[in-house]
């Protein structure tokens, strides 16, 4: 018998938690139910499997991401919009490290669920929109966003890893790569056809 109470959204949030707390790789349907106190196949009635699962923390995680980078960037442009739009970033992937990975793993997710939901497209709405705010358009708005995504996502990596053992502390490189992606978004070298080489 499911127990009561126990919907598709708590089942998403338990699994959620559970892979900040262990990593999203090693969450099982099992530690979900542990977790909830029911048994495994009670999930089931609320979701179809762990990638299922993994894709509906991957969605979970996408809105809660997208929420924390609008609220930073609110009314900023320029440098301050890049920089508290990095921040958040940043501050998700350090706050809710399973939640994280489940945004940059790819994940097939039910086509119906990524329909509803609107913390993809609003990624994608709020980059593009704090890029346009240094004047490119595309195709180069595509290219500044592949730039940013390999930047934010490779320091976080890189940093929850061990990677950065340097003396000078993360944080400050954090600040001075911010400091030149400013520069870089500022100067954008204009595109010519040709390019593509």
């Amino acid at each position: 018998m499911v127990r009561a109470g126990l919907t598709g959204e708590r089942v998403t949030i338990a699994g959620a938690e559970l892979a900040d707390e262990v990593g999203l790789d090693q969450v099982t349907m099992s530690q979900v139910a542990r977790r909830l106190g029911v048994k495994d196949a009670s999930l089931y009635t609320h979701v179809r499997g762990l990638e299922d699962l993994r894709g509906r923390i991957a969605l979970l995680a996408a809105d809660e991401k997208t929420i924390r980078i609008a609220e930073a960037t609110a009314g900023r442009a320029g440098k301050d919009a890049l920089v508290a739009f990095a921040n958040a970033w940043r501050e998700y992937a350090h706050g809710h490290p399973g939640r994280y990975t489940a945004t940059q793993t790819p994940i097939r997710i039910d086509p119906e669920l990524a329909a509803q939901a609107s913390g993809p497209r609003r990624a994608v709405e709020l980059t593009y929109g704090m890029l346009r705010g240094y004047g490119l358009a595309e195709p180069d708005l595509t290219d500044a966003v592949r730039l940013l995504r390999s930047t934010f996502h490779g320091f976080v990596a890189l940093e929850a890893a061990g990677g950065f053992a340097h003396e000078r502390s993360p944080q400050q490189s954090w600040v001075r790569a911010l400091d030149a992606l400013h520069a870089l978004l500022e100067h954008w070298p204009p595109y010519r056809e040709g390019d593509s080489s």
